[in-house]
């Protein structure tokens, strides 16, 4: 199972462009690479199966399998300089805030090397011990080493600060740990001297570290004993540890005058909090990196609650959250590459890996690394897009929820579906998280990399995400609407030029995380005439971060309220990549009610309804939608659970800026107790808020024209998509979106109607 696994460098290309992938192969010796466009990959029970088209492409042919290992875990580094090599004194100071301490060693600080095979450990480090203490550590690279513990434990979320020092000439060692805030304030300093039996620092060459120590092995993991935790302001001095530096230190304050000419180094983590740069204020400016993503724009030692945006008081943000199961990039190496031609059309397309051992791998492992092509800017090749969610794709990628959360059965009203890739990824946590997972300390994940293998763009998967969205590209195929891809990507980074190429954008099921660029863009393609068909749920729902010079990282802050499996700490809701606050696009005043006329309402995942016409389909405006439609009901059938309404349902709301000229068109009805209203919907608990008593439980579709010719088609529901191909594309479902994307795709404009009401109420 999955052993073949693979990433590209890039997830959206135009002609020219070239695309690298990355393999790794697990008893897997050789495999078959072919380029495919993709027309649809679920092959789940009911939806049309694998659809793919060979693309002859000097790609094709046979490449030896190799495993590649992965480096999991955050960490800090600072190069190597020998003016680190402090000969006689040495004086280290940092704040930490511990998150786990479940028995294993954690490393906070220090130029230290693990022994190789045969060899012994040199350098010096601070670190957390099995049982909690804090030790501070001497090796001479001989045999020797030396030691200084203290004698109680660290508690969990409570900042401290430690000095470590090393006398050489004296021959002493010590360690002050002094507490910094807390509740209750039980915790008292502790300070401990002893010998250092003659042990001298061997640390010449080491590079700096913290929250890991490097390893002797040039073999993956290079980095080991990685520490969960906060970590604030460490410094460096060239000189031994006297009291009154080390009560200065201790208490937070700036050393006395005459020793800061002795400042090899200080951090300060507030600085450049959007990158990965760590910048010391010190005299050398002996600047490091952080590696693999630690959080950043997390409430530090200084944090007093009178501000939560980071960028008005970074030095009360100035800490870095590191965990030991961070995640930016898998680092592996390419094993082919495929240059996009000129005339190949915009679309869905993957490399598709079949093993080729002998006996069970014989043509059986298959695995597709997928990739869109765009059409070039400004050229394109039909009047219709499909708009791949590729923001949503990174945020649900490698989840573990489903396996981890303890109510996912209670949430589905069933015994929880678990696909393979599920098991596999429980297995293999070293290929990063999902935004929808917390870390090993219990702390969100809030960053998101497409380095890696993401399951959520595999194919032949559970039906969500890209798998689920093919259904639409499936459907269009197979009625002959020609289309071009555009990615999230193409309108972050190049704006709405992308989208106005087109007379109408039809999005997947689900485009769920969106960010500032993305909605200012999508405003500005509505506002001139663009249309736009929106084909899924719980859409435009959190606000969303790229990193601004990683496009391959995204962000998401779950602040305040929203559907979530955990929520942001206090003071943490603004993003480090944008400094924007996260959460809701509801909360940010941008309701999904204004970009599409409807927002979410509740989610279910047990079985799919129906929807029923309502009286406003009648209206003349609507009449080429229900071309060919008589039936009142709508959507009783299909592959997600049934019908065309279910999973995550979105409805108008007039109060929240569903323009008052749109038209409900059709409502569902009839969904279970296991939907439940969306926190933002209710303002207190009570039991009436599942779909067989809340009024507002329910999906609709809308339409409505826009100024100077535009429009917009939303249908509310998740599972639309799985109602497209039943009965061989013949049914109600796929009729009306057929009506609607033909006319949308004419140049003909829509018509501002004449007189409409200017407020509705809420309907209930």
């Amino acid at each position: 199972m999955y052993k073949i696994m693979g990433y590209p460098d890039k997830i959206t290309l135009r002609a020219g462009d070239t695309v690298k992938f990355m393999v790794s192969c697990d008893e897997v010796t050789r495999y078959r690479a072919d380029i495919v466009s993709v027309r649809c990959g679920d092959d789940t029970p009911g939806a049309p199966g694998i659809r793919e088209t060979v693309i002859d492409t000097p790609v094709s042919g046979s490449y030896p399998g190799r495993w590649q290992p992965t480096e999991i875990g955050s960490h800090a580094e600072v190069a190597h300089d020998d003016r680190f090599d402090t000969a006689d004194g040495l004086t280290v100071a940092l704040a930490a805030w511990p998150t786990l301490l479940n028995g294993n060693p954690q490393v906070l600080a220090g130029r230290w090397q693990d022994g190789a095979e045969g060899g012994h450990d040199r350098g010096w480090q601070i670190a957390i011990c099995a049982d909690g203490t804090v030790s501070f550590q001497i090796a001479d690279g001989k045999g020797g080493l030396a030691s200084v513990a203290a004698p109680a434990p660290l508690r969990e979320r409570m900042w401290v600060r430690i000095v470590a020092g090393h006398d050489a000439a004296a021959d002493r060692m010590s360690l002050t740990i002094a507490p910094i805030r807390g509740f209750p304030h039980d915790a008292r300093a502790q300070q401990v001297e002893a010998g250092a039996g003659g042990i001298s620092r061997s640390d010449h060459g080491l590079t700096l570290g913290f929250a890991a120590a490097p390893s002797a092995s040039p073999q993956v993991p290079r980095w080991r004993r990685h520490y969960n935790g906060r970590i604030e302001a460490p410094t460096i001095y060239d000189t031994v540890p006297d009291a009154e530096l080390v009560a200065a230190l201790a208490a937070g304050g700036d050393p006395p005058a005459h020793l800061l000419h002795h400042l090899l180094a200080a951090w300060d983590f507030g600085r450049e909090i959007p990158t990965d740069r760590m910048i010391d204020t010190g005299p050398h400016r002996f600047h490091g990196r952080l590696i693999n993503q630690p959080t950043r724009a997390i409430t530090g030692a200084l944090w007093d609650g009178s501000c939560h945006h980071w960028t008005e008081v970074p030095h009360q943000y100035a800490a870095v959250h590191f965990h030991d199961d961070d995640l930016e990039d898998c680092c592996w190496e390419a094993d082919f590459s495929f240059t996009i031609p000129d005339d190949l059309p915009s679309g869905i397309y993957a490399a598709r890996l079949t093993g080729e051992d002998g006996g069970e791998n014989a043509g059986k492992e298959l695995r597709h690394i997928t990739f869109f092509v765009s059409a070039p800017i400004g050229k394109p090749r039909h009047k219709v897009a499909f708009l791949a969610s590729t923001a949503t794709f990174m945020a649900y990628s490698n989840g573990h929820y489903r396996l981890d959360h303890p109510l996912m059965e209670m949430k589905s009203g069933n015994f929880a579906p678990v696909m393979p890739g599920d098991i596999f990824l429980d297995r293999r946590r070293d290929l990063g998280m999902s935004p929808y997972d917390t870390h090993s300390d219990g702390s969100g994940v809030c960053y998101s990399s497409r380095l890696r293998p993401m399951f959520s763009m595999y194919l032949q998967e559970r039906s969500w995400s890209l798998n689920g969205d093919t259904l639409i590209t499936d459907w269009m195929d197979e009625l002959g609407i020609g289309f071009d891809v555009v990615t999230d990507e193409d309108v972050q980074y190049l704006g709405a030029r992308v989208l106005e190429d087109y007379n109408v954008i039809v999005t997947g099921s689900h485009p769920e995380y969106w960010t500032t660029d993305m909605w200012d863009s999508m405003v500005a393609y509505q506002r001139g005439g663009g249309r736009l068909m929106y084909l899924g749920g719980n859409g435009f729902y959190w606000r969303t971060a790229f990193a601004p010079d990683k496009p391959y990282m995204i962000e998401v802050r779950r602040a305040e309220t929203g559907a979530r499996y955990w929520g942001t700490d206090a003071g943490e809701g603004y993003h480090s990549y944008t400094g924007e606050y996260g959460g809701l696009w509801r909360r940010l005043g941008r309701p999904p009610q204004e970009l599409v006329g409807i927002g979410t309402v509740a989610t279910g995942f047990d079985f799919s309804s129906y929807y029923r016409r309502r009286p406003e389909a009648a209206d003349p405006r609507a009449a080429f939608i229900f071309d060919g439609i008589d039936d009142e009901i709508i959507g009783d059938f299909g592959t997600r659970a049934g019908g065309a309404a279910g999973d995550e349902l979105d409805r108008a709301d007039f109060s929240l800026g569903t323009p008052g000229h749109a038209l409900i068109l059709a409502r569902s009805e009839q969904h279970t107790r296991t939907y439940n209203l969306a926190p933002e919907e209710t303002m207190f608990h009570h039991p009436m808020i599942n779909g067989e008593e809340a009024p507002g439980c329910t999906a609709d579709i809308v339409f409505y024209e826009c100024p100077n010719g535009g429009a917009v088609f939303s249908v509310g529901s998740i599972a639309w998509a799985g109602s497209l191909a039943h009965q061989g594309y013949k049914n109600n479902i796929s009729r009306m979106t057929e009506n609607v994307v033909r006319r949308f795709a004419q140049d003909t404009p829509f018509e501002m109607p004449g007189a409409y009401p200017m407020l509705r109420p809420k309907e209930t």
